[in-house]
């Protein structure tokens, strides 16, 4: 079955496909501290994807009733769970490089447990970041849409786009496609 499932697809044209998704209409100036709504399931939950630089201002977090702070470009930008002690925001950073050959994929689950956490909390809100907010912070939120909410990998990038544009970096791109059809045979079996 191909309707939207790539596995009967050659790895190519699947990449080239979602690339293809990616680019359609993208704008990526002013993609910092950029806030969008995601509304899934008749509840609406808001995940602000922004620049490091927002995540470092802890009186802008408290004035966006941010709870949670998904970082991941951890060590490399100011901003670890100590900075943020006693504001009473739940940090968890991940060191993921954004080069096509750094494997995020161990991370998926981690990342969408955690999100999944803060977005089940009355007010739960969480800020998903990395140095420039179009990788990998959108790898992980993509991750989370497809693990908790069941969309494809092309669904979870056209809600994402729909609200603001995103550029995962190629090899994090395979490792969604491998994710995307591993999910799709788990939910088959």
């Amino acid at each position: 079955m191909c309707a939207f499932g790539f596995s009967c697809l050659s790895v190519d044209f699947t990449f080239l496909y979602i690339e293809f998704i990616l680019l359609d209409g993208a704008q990526c100036s002013s993609l910092s501290r950029f806030i969008w709504i995601l509304s899934i399931s008749s509840r609406v939950f808001t995940i602000p994807i922004s620049l490091v630089s927002s995540a470092n201002l802890v009186s802008e977090l408290a004035r966006l009733n941010i709870t949670h702070i998904l970082n991941a470009s951890h060590n490399k930008w100011r901003g670890g769970a100590d900075y943020y002690e006693g504001t009473g925001i739940c940090y968890l950073g991940i060191e993921a490089h954004d080069s096509p050959t750094f494997d995020m994929s161990p991370y998926f689950q981690p990342a969408a447990d955690f999100i999944h956490k803060a977005l089940s909390k009355s007010g739960g809100r969480i800020l998903v970041h990395c140095a420039v907010g179009v990788s990998r912070s959108a790898t992980l939120v993509l991750a989370y849409l497809m693990i908790y909410h069941r969309l494809t990998l092309v669904e979870a990038i056209k809600t994402v786009k729909d609200h603001r544009g995103i550029i995962p970096n190629r090899g994090f791109l395979h490792q969604l496609i491998t994710l995307d059809n591993s999910l799709r045979l788990k939910r088959r079996l």
